[in-house]
């Protein structure tokens, strides 16, 4: 089964600046690239691509942990992109790192192990990204403990 989601328009406003349209219920968002290219007055392209992976991996690993009613929350990730150029000498994306952190102590969640080793499998960004580069993923508790 596949499906298809609703459209993103984006219309310039000057230079590099766009503006991304989700739909009539959601308000417009301004995109443009960093200096020197661009003026830097909304999140870059990147920037967005890395807020897909950490939302995915985010809400990924919360459904997996509201399976067994376990509460997480407050939920917090980063995303860092590594950008550099490739063979033809062209900019890319390398790499991407995303640190997710509990809003709990690990102590207090059942099931954890189960949900570590598969979360990651079922989020829908993460994984079609990760077939052009690696994302590296790791996961701390409320107390800084490295669950991942």
């Amino acid at each position: 089964m596949t499906r298809t989601t609703a459209p993103v328009r984006l219309t310039q406003v000057h230079d590099y600046q766009f503006d991304a349209n989700f739909g009539d219920h959601h308000a417009p968002l301004r995109i443009d690239e960093p200096a020197p290219l661009g003026q830097g007055e909304g999140p870059a392209p990147v920037q967005l691509l890395a807020s897909a992976v950490g939302g995915c991996l985010s809400a990924s690993l919360l459904f997996a942990l509201r399976k067994f009613n376990q509460v997480p929350d407050p939920l917090g990730c980063e995303v860092q992109a590594e950008i550099g150029r490739n063979a033809e000498g062209r900019l890319r994306v390398l790499s991407m790192t995303a640190t997710l952190t509990l809003g709990v102590p690990a102590d207090t969640l059942d099931h954890l192990d189960r949900v570590l080793a598969t979360f990651e499998d079922y989020c829908t960004v993460t994984e079609s990204i990760r077939q052009g580069f690696p994302v590296h993923v790791s996961l701390f508790d409320s107390h800084g403990a490295q669950l991942k």
